[in-house]
């Protein structure tokens, strides 16, 4: 019986410590962003550190899967698929269009979604204070009223201004309908300038000449990739460009009143947070927003174009 008895506590001790060790589950994290640039960029890194911070790092507890769709809707609906197929616990979309593709996919996996202008709108959610869907996240909404009463300051004289964005993005109709209102508002007129690719940018900028005083572009994904493209043109033809968000004015734009959105992807995984850790449900948390913007000026580009930065805005 003795013997039995030391048996079985070496037994023990051997498989104790195997059931100590088993380890918890590793989550599966799928992030589908629409293209690349600066903002969108930023998001993605916000939203990373944020999990970091709060205990839940790629490759420990875990896995992030990250697919960039090329801006390419086609991409969107492949990826999406793939994170269903593989049964995601959560799925970070970046951008309208890879929010909607997943969402059309998937009515049970939480997807946040961030760099969204309006959920409501582009028919992700019941409403953004009441999402009642698998989808909720955060808006990248500017402020386009404060945005145009910068080119007003900016360019003082101006009388026309020139609405650049892409014709296949719902979130730039949004945003371009906003921006109408205030120069309304400011008594000025408006034409549109749309791009259904990247192919066409440099052309439609070069149609501008003559017909504006100053370019408007929102938080417009086609544009903001593209803007260094954009500021090359709109420079030289001496068109201020007034934009969306901080990444367009590094690429060569004038100036803006835009969100952080590095701080914005903080705000998404924190809420990603609350779903992994604490049970929290996508239908019951409402669409956040980011409370302050930024005023960023490109003084390079001012300079070329013969701008003096007033002294209030410095």
């Amino acid at each position: 019986m003795k013997k039995l008895l030391l048996v079985l506590a070496a037994m023990c001790a051997f498989v104790t410590p195997t059931f100590a060790a088993k380890k918890a589950k590793t989550l599966k994290i799928g992030v589908i962003q629409l293209v690349e640039h600066p903002a969108l960029d930023a998001s993605y890194k916000g939203f990373v550190d944020a999990l970091a911070a709060a205990g839940y790092v790629d490759g420990v507890n875990i896995t992030i899967d990250y697919q960039n769709a090329q801006n390419e809707q086609a991409n969107c609906v492949t990826i999406a698929q793939k994170f269903v197929n593989d049964r995601c616990d959560l799925i970070l979309a970046i951008a309208t269009p890879a929010a909607q593709a997943v969402a059309n996919l998937t009515k049970k996996i939480p997807i946040l979604v961030t760099a969204v202008t309006d959920p409501e709108s582009a028919k992700l959610v019941k409403s953004n204070s009441k999402p009642g869907t698998n989808v909720s996240g955060t808006s990248d909404r500017t402020p386009c009223a404060a945005q145009i009463d910068l080119l007003t300051k900016l360019v003082p004289n101006a009388k026309t201004v020139g609405m650049l964005y892409c014709s296949n993005e719902q979130n730039s109709f949004f945003q371009i309908e906003l921006a109408k209102k205030a120069c309304d508002a400011k008594g000025l007129k408006y034409v549109d300038f749309t791009v259904s690719n990247s192919n066409e940018i440099q052309q439609v900028v070069q149609s501008a000449a003559g017909k504006v005083d100053a370019l408007y572009s929102p938080t417009d994904n086609m544009i903001a990739a593209g803007m260094v493209t954009v500021a090359q043109v709109a420079n030289q033809l001496k068109i201020p460009t007034i934009v969306g968000e901080d990444g367009m004015v590094q690429s060569g734009g004038l100036a803006t009143y835009g969100i952080n959105y590095y701080e914005l992807g903080k705000q998404t995984g924190s809420m990603a947070v609350e779903i992994l850790k604490d049970g929290k449900k996508p239908a019951d948390m409402p669409i956040q927003y980011l409370q302050t913007c930024d005023l960023s000026v490109n003084e390079e580009t001012a300079k070329v174009l013969g701008i003096t930065i007033p002294a209030n805005l410095k």
